[in-house]
């Protein structure tokens, strides 16, 4: 008989026919099970949706008539679940058979720890990397380290903040951070998430064996309108919402020229009205944004600096996405 672990796997599905049906299968093999596994079908066109057949038992589907985005629609899954551990796995997100197994482990090796990211190889492309946590740079740029590049993945360590495909986070932090903020709709949502639970003295461990296989931007998309104008208005979110201190306003200028920066690029793939847009709401939110950023900080339990030393400070990482897996080190 399977052993279980204490885990509920939480799945988003946007347009995910094609790749959804592997993830199950792949949720099924796992030499250790975990305990509920649920999809939301989440407003798919007509045609496209996800539906009792496809899932076949292999999980509980919930279906949502309206598209929620990510950040919503984890948050409904979440509610639903009393373990105390949520596993966030997109749909295009292939588990290696001992996942869940390694995630217990790790939750069994670093029990102060409430937050892990897993080792993200890219889907039909041995030996390239998808991911290996995501780094925010003092730019205010995140990205997902190690993607797109050839070479090992980098042992356990200590990252900013596990990217969302495939994250593993304690539940009761996961409610007391809100979970993801449903202003976000979809993108660095999970970065936000991880810059608050950051801010409260949580830390992040990479793990090297817990691995899935990435296909990525499959129902998105990597350079359409809708992830360049939610890219660029969360980033901006991101920043001004969490940045801690004297840190903010030593950072603002650089990540306003290089936002403009990003926003003149943009013009060479056609998205730079979709910037535009993305800029133009991100600052009328402004009043709300600072709304949020007061209760943020209140609740901060780290120093500034502390918060500094979370990020990346070379410049020549974010340009290589190089990866930022810091030695293990006691919690302090």
């Amino acid at each position: 008989m399977t052993a279980t672990a204490d885990i509920a796997v939480l799945i988003v599905a946007y347009r995910s026919r094609d790749t959804l049906p592997r993830v199950l299968e792949a949720l099924q093999a796992q030499t250790m099970a975990p305990a509920r596994a649920l999809v939301l079908e989440n407003g798919s066109p007509p045609g496209e949706a996800i539906d009792s057949a496809l899932v076949n038992g292999r999980a509980e589907l919930i279906i949502s008539e309206e598209n929620l985005g990510f950040a919503a629609g984890n948050n409904r899954l979440a509610a639903m679940v009393d373990q105390s551990w949520i596993f966030l796995l997109n749909p295009d997100a292939f588990p290696e058979p001992d996942l869940i197994e390694r995630l217990n482990e790790a939750i069994e090796r670093y029990p102060d720890v409430a937050l892990f990211g897993c080792t993200q190889t890219a889907d039909g492309a041995p030996g390239v990397l998808d991911g290996v946590g995501d780094v925010y740079h003092f730019t205010g740029l995140p990205y997902r380290a190690g993607y797109g590049r050839r070479q090992a993945p980098p042992p356990d360590g200590e990252v900013f903040g596990p990217c969302g495909a495939a994250a593993l986070i304690r539940r009761d932090v996961f409610e007391t951070l809100g979970g993801f903020d449903e202003d976000f709709f979809c993108y660095v949502e999970d970065v936000d998430l991880a810059f608050r639970a950051r801010l409260l003295g949580h830390r992040c461990i990479q793990l090297n064996g817990a691995r899935v296989a990435h296909k990525g931007y499959a129902s998105s998309g990597r350079r359409s309108e809708f992830a360049a104008y939610h890219g660029a208005r969360n980033r901006f979110w991101t920043f001004f919402k969490n940045v801690p201190g004297w840190l903010l306003w030593a950072l603002a200028p650089v990540h306003l020229i290089v936002t403009a920066l990003l926003w003149l690029s943009a013009a060479r793939f056609g998205l730079f009205g979709a910037f535009g847009r993305a800029m133009r709401d991100a600052v009328a939110a402004w009043p709300r944004l600072m709304e949020k950023r007061r209760h943020t900080q209140a609740a901060r339990c780290i120093s500034t600096w502390r918060a500094a030393r979370m990020m990346s400070w070379n410049p020549a990482r974010l340009i290589t996405r190089a990866a930022d897996v810091r030695p293990l080190r006691p919690d302090p």
